[in-house]
């Protein structure tokens, strides 16, 4: 299940993204302090091109969905989440509630915001990140793909999309 982030959320998105794993696997691995936590927040709250979600699984909030770059007309959406890698490591749940939210978050897409397509950027390392976007239908389009530097270290960047 999907819902809108509110701002009894926004300590516990901020924490969740701060996960060493979830840092590491990210193109941004700063540490994100509560100033410039408050300042993304605001800039979402504004921008009518962003969506930040909640997603629940078995009762639990344990995770985060973001559509950035949303363009209604052209029916196009960038996407991205991260997991609450603690609680749902703890439960025993961590791949099941990640196969449940991309396929909650890919209905959203379509079904929600009405999309054409929608993709991500994942870093070509993460294998099985790539393998589960396959899974549901995304396929690498390699002329969106990149190199960017991430803590000193260049590092490919794949663009994965899926289109009705």
């Amino acid at each position: 299940m999907l819902r809108e982030a509110d701002d009894s959320d926004v300590e516990t998105i901020r924490r969740w993204r701060n996960h060493p794993k979830t840092r590491g696997a990210s193109i941004y691995t700063a540490f994100i302090t509560p100033e410039g936590h408050a300042q993304w927040w605001a800039k979402v709250q504004s921008d009518p091109s962003r969506r930040v979600l909640i997603f629940s699984y078995k009762g639990n909030d344990c995770g985060v969905v973001t559509f950035n770059d949303h363009d209604e007309a052209a029916g196009t959406s960038e996407w991205g989440f991260f997991l609450d890698v603690d609680g749902l490591e703890e439960r025993g749940e961590l791949l099941p509630a990640w196969m449940e939210l991309e396929k909650a978050a890919v209905a959203y897409a379509f079904d929600e915001m009405k999309l054409t397509s929608v993709g991500g950027r994942t870093l070509a390392w993460n294998k099985q990140v790539i393998a589960l976007h396959r899974r549901f239908g995304f396929r690498e389009v390699p002329e969106r793909e990149y190199t960017t530097e991430i803590d000193g270290v260049d590092q490919l960047v794949v663009w994965t999309e899926k289109s009705l």
